[in-house]
């Protein structure tokens, strides 16, 4: 039967979605969980997956239309079927063909000298039962477990990841929820074994291709009037909204850092072979302003009406720069994370958004942000609030500086220095003066005075 491809609802408060870039196109194959489209709104750009394994039938939704959430964009058939005209736009109703077989018959050609004359290629296979055909795509899909009478538990992230690397998931030691392989677990083991070597009593299939990166746009036209984007009105929505409903005031910090990057410089070729994610600045940030929630909790609040919702756990907004935008995914429980757990969160979020894989559910919940612009430059900035939170940190550039330093005899020397600025935007309807600056001592504490274990 086929199968219908609807608008998803990418969050509760969503109702409708902008179909921003078909995948695929009339006639071209699909396997399921397979990215199928891209979409856009007020919450996240991301890559929709297939919901079946077949030919991409029909397209009913043109790329740029904005349709209400559960709407038919397309159809999916069994390979075999005929391949229907679909689409509002002429670009993607020419394509109506079904594609080429894998492997086409060569044509008998004449060849210079040999006096055999061009012969008709053979007519093409007929097209095998719908009912042979349906009975294929588990198989792609489905991994034995390693446990006799049990299915891998695994994300169609993963197992894309294991097509692309020619990886037998049975062979993958699942560390999360009920033994689910996570994103970390397939990396892993993608690191530790060579590429292309079968897995353990199996043999080496050839690997799927990786699947194109998100186009990215071209540069405007000086003279041109662009239509901004689904995200970019979003991003002018909030930013505005914001700066009409919060109080804002900022404190700015500046902070030695030299410990710290000496011990990234020092630590960083080790920690980063022996736990395989990248070693930045992030984690030690983070773990500075968990230290000073604590004992400043108000700056992890909301305001509700005329109350202030102080919040259980922190939920940590991470703001990663986009080609094409602004995305603030979260860490939950960011408090129950150690340095190592932190780390890793943060890359896997940064590397999703950018590669449009964030789910509803990845952008929503935060309680308190960190912008870190520091990488381009900036000496410090005064961020915009998060909406609904009431504080947000902006992360400047280490520079080395010319300080001022006492030593134990009290004499004062010219030193060299790492100095981050680091400001804090807060809402002065809940949090003071006296509370935000208090709140960067913890934090400029924390990491001038640096002792914890990273793992």
């Amino acid at each position: 039967m086929p199968t219908d491809v609807v608008m998803p609802q990418m969050g509760e408060s969503i109702f409708e979605g902008t179909l921003t870039k078909w995948l695929k196109k009339p006639g071209d194959k699909v396997q399921r969980d397979e990215p199928l489209f891209e979409i856009s709104t007020d919450k996240v750009d991301a890559e929709i997956p297939a919901p079946a394994s077949g030919v991409l039938r029909e397209v009913k939704v043109a790329e740029g239309a904005t349709v209400q959430v559960n709407t038919v964009v397309g159809v999916i058939d069994a390979e075999g079927a005929a391949v229907a005209p679909a689409a509002p736009r002429p670009e993607v109703a020419k394509v109506v063909a079904p594609p080429a077989p894998v492997c086409p018959p060569e044509p008998a050609v004449a060849r210079k000298g040999n006096g055999a004359r061009p012969q008709p290629a053979p007519a093409p296979e007929p097209a095998r039962p719908r009912e042979a055909v349906a009975r294929q795509p588990e198989t792609v899909i489905e991994f034995p477990s390693a446990v006799e009478g049990q299915r891998v538990r695994s994300s169609p992230l993963v197992r894309r990841i294991a097509r692309e690397h020619n990886v037998d998931l049975a062979q993958v030691l699942g560390t999360g929820l009920e033994g689910r392989i996570t994103k970390e677990d397939i990396l892993r083991f993608v690191e530790q074994h060579p590429a292309g070597a079968p897995p353990a009593g199996g043999v080496a299939r050839p690997a799927a291709a990786a699947p194109p990166m998100p186009a990215v746009p071209g540069a405007a036209v000086p003279g041109d009037l662009v239509p901004m984007s689904t995200m970019r009105k979003k991003i002018a929505e909030h930013m505005v909204a914001s700066k009409r409903t919060s109080a804002h005031v900022h404190s700015i910090f500046e902070i030695d850092m030299t410990r710290i990057v000496k011990l990234r410089e020092r630590e960083r070729a080790e920690w980063e072979k022996r736990n395989s994610t990248k070693l930045t600045f992030m984690p030690f940030l983070a773990r500075a302003v968990l230290a000073a929630i604590r004992e400043w909790p108000i700056v992890n609040s909301s305001v509700e009406g005329e109350s202030i919702r102080y919040h259980r756990n922190v939920n940590l907004g991470i703001a990663v720069a986009l080609e094409w935008g602004l995305i603030v995914p979260v860490v939950k429980h960011a408090e129950e994370k150690n340095f190592l757990g932190l780390q890793r969160a943060i890359t896997e979020l940064a590397e999703r958004a950018r590669n449009k894989k964030l789910s509803p559910d990845d952008v929503q919940g935060g309680t308190f942000t960190i912008t870190n612009p520091g990488p381009y430059g900036p000496l410090f900035g005064t961020p915009i609030i998060n909406q609904p939170q009431v504080a947000i940190l902006g992360i400047g550039g280490i520079f080395k500086t010319p300080v001022v330093k006492t030593d134990p005899e009290g004499n004062d020397y010219f030193a060299v220095a790492h100095i981050l600025h680091v400001s804090l935007g807060y809402d002065h309807r809940v949090v003071d003066g006296a509370v935000a600056d208090q709140f960067l001592s913890v934090v400029k504490k924390k990491l001038e005075q640096w002792d914890e274990d990273i793992g």
